[in-house]
């Protein structure tokens, strides 16, 4: 039988200037996987970044030099999907962090990776790890740590490095918010000795069941950010007031210099 061809970098589609992983998620599973496998220890940053993401980048120039440094990045929304299949990225699908980081845990449940959990309020680590025990037959989660709350830039990396190296994890994954969990991995990496370090967002709280998944339906249709929207109003109605017609801007200008 041939052997299957390892992902490429130069197989990445840009989006809004940002490259995008161009397969699915059960490819992007198998290539973070077979890294872990490797006794290579280059804390290669891999992110989750949808239309929220690449509207910052937009607009903030050291933001996107952060996604741009990064190993790998994939498409959380639909949005970026469509936009990268439009520019020829027929096989792109939707790799959200949550769905990343579902398939990731269950397929490494019964090998020798070790994970890393860093993100969320007091306490939602740790409820992350027996869940994933529970959820995925997972017991390779080796620490924890929930970061205080304080700026990007006031925290002492080389003591959370210490803390996380004195593990030996091969995964750290970064569960806060974008733009700061990128940053936050970035700055992180200069520190740690690990294998991925990889930004999921809010998949500490789905999978803690703090908040509610959307219907699998509605992230199809790429109305997801809709669902979220309704469900805490008050503290994402400004964010995708601003991010929603923004990205259909700056998506038909992309498009169009494709075009030309």
């Amino acid at each position: 039988m041939p052997t299957k061809k390892a992902y490429s970098r130069e197989e990445d589609v840009k989006v809004l200037g940002i490259p995008f992983f161009s397969g699915n998620v059960d490819r992007a599973c198998t290539f973070v996987l077979d890294g872990c496998r490797e006794e290579v220890y280059e804390n290669r940053c891999v992110s989750a970044t949808g239309a929220h993401g690449m509207v910052i980048s937009k607009k903030d120039q050291a933001f996107k030099e952060t996604l741009l440094s990064f190993y790998l990045n994939l498409p959380d929304g639909m949005p970026g999907v469509w936009v990268g299949r439009r520019k020829g990225a027929k096989n792109m699908e939707r790799c959200s962090g949550p769905l990343f980081f579902e398939r990731l845990m269950a397929a490494s449940a019964n090998e020798n990776v070790t994970h890393f959990f860093c993100g969320g309020k007091e306490g939602v680590a740790d409820e992350l790890k027996k869940s994933c025990e529970e959820k995925f037959q997972n017991s390779n989660v080796v620490g924890t740590f929930c970061p205080p709350f304080k700026k990007v830039d006031e925290f002492d990396y080389a003591a959370i490095a210490e803390e996380i190296n004195a593990k030996n994890p091969d995964v750290v994954w970064i569960g806060l918010s974008t733009p700061k969990q990128e940053v936050f991995a970035r700055n992180l990496a200069k520190f740690t000795t690990v294998k991925y370090i990889v930004t999921v967002g809010a998949a500490f709280d789905f999978h803690t069941g703090k908040v509610k998944t959307a219907p699998k339906f509605i992230q199809k249709i790429g109305m997801e950010w809709f669902y979220r929207m309704c469900s805490e109003p008050r503290r994402l109605f400004k964010r995708y007031f601003e991010v929603v017609p923004k990205f259909i801007f700056y998506a038909i200008g992309d498009l169009m210099r494709k075009e030309k």
